[in-house]
């Protein structure tokens, strides 16, 4: 899937973001998330989901998948990562459906908050970057929409539903 503006808001965003296709294989993500576990994007598309929870998370991490499955989105979920330096932190995923234009599962949208990083000043950092990536998108949905692909419609489509999501989370509640 090609690069669109709607995407480019995430590419160097405050907060992890990685898309995965349905079966849990990383598609696509941010330098935050891959800065965050400490490898090059190159070493993480591709790579099952699994490969960045240590394997006492394991279960944990496939609950999440059958909760997204079945539900077509996950939120809150408590997950321990595990860094290239085997070193872990506590996250908190929260996860958004992607359709393809005939309403069929093709992955999903996923923000990873770092709980050890939920100070006030980032906290102020994702409440701006999630309104302004909205607006951004309310932007491309009034200018370019319409001239969309299939593809990039349900790309645009999928990044609209995270951001909304986001948007209702009381980040304060995360500290």
């Amino acid at each position: 899937m090609p690069q669109t503006e709607a995407r480019k808001t995430l590419k160097d965003a405050p907060v992890m973001w990685r898309r995965i296709n349905s079966i849990g294989v990383i598609l696509d993500c941010n330098s935050t998330y891959a800065a965050n576990l400490g490898y090059a994007k190159s070493e993480i598309i591709g790579k099952p989901i699994f490969e960045h929870v240590p394997k006492e998370s394991w279960e944990s991490m496939n609950d999440s998948l059958k909760i997204w499955f079945e539900t077509g989105k996950v939120t809150d979920r408590k997950i321990t990562f595990i860094r290239q330096d085997k070193s872990t932190f506590s996250g908190l995923l929260q996860a958004t459906s992607l359709y393809d234009e005939k309403n069929n599962l093709i992955g999903s949208n996923t923000v990873i908050f770092d709980l050890t990083k939920m100070d006030d000043e980032n906290i102020e950092k994702y409440k701006k970057f999630f309104e302004e990536s909205s607006e951004k998108l309310k932007q491309i949905k009034e200018k370019e929409y319409e001239k969309f692909e299939k593809e990039s419609k349900s790309e645009y489509n999928g990044l609209k539903q995270m951001f909304e999501m986001l948007l209702k989370i009381n980040l304060n509640e995360l500290k």
